[in-house]
């Protein structure tokens, strides 16, 4: 039996969908920044990725790329060697969402200025209150 395409595609809105799993993974704080920082195609050792990334542990960089690699983003090599070296890589699927991902960030960044001026009008406004 053949499954629709609306059968396939996923549906964000819809409570018990599993894109939303993934979407959570993708646009996490520390999801994005792994993606971003894996765009180069290199592979990168879990230590590169939490000096790049200031401010994430361990732990949550741990979780982070174990979600992105059970999404099919995230490659993860052991190599078998002593001490054991693992690297991460992104996949050709997980390379076209940090190219979504990072047009975001870059225009976050660019756009710092207005940003900044949006907060502080807001502030003073409510300390004018």
């Amino acid at each position: 039996m053949a499954r629709t395409a609306a059968a396939r595609r996923g549906n964000l809105f819809a409570a018990e969908c599993p894109s939303r799993q993934v979407l959570q993974h993708v646009t996490s704080r520390w999801g994005v920044l792994v993606l971003v920082a894996l765009r180069s195609g290199e592979r990168r050792r879990f230590s590169e990725l939490r000096r790049e990334i200031g401010g994430v542990s361990e732990k949550m960089l741990a979780q982070t790329l174990q979600g992105l690699e059970g999404d099919g983003f995230v490659e993860r090599t052991v190599h078998p060697v002593v001490p054991p070296h693992v690297d991460y890589r992104l996949t050709r699927l997980g390379s076209q969402v940090a190219s979504h991902v990072h047009e975001l960030a870059d225009w976050i960044e660019a756009s710092m200025p207005a940003i900044e001026q949006a907060r502080s009008r807001r502030s003073a406004a409510a300390d004018a209150a």
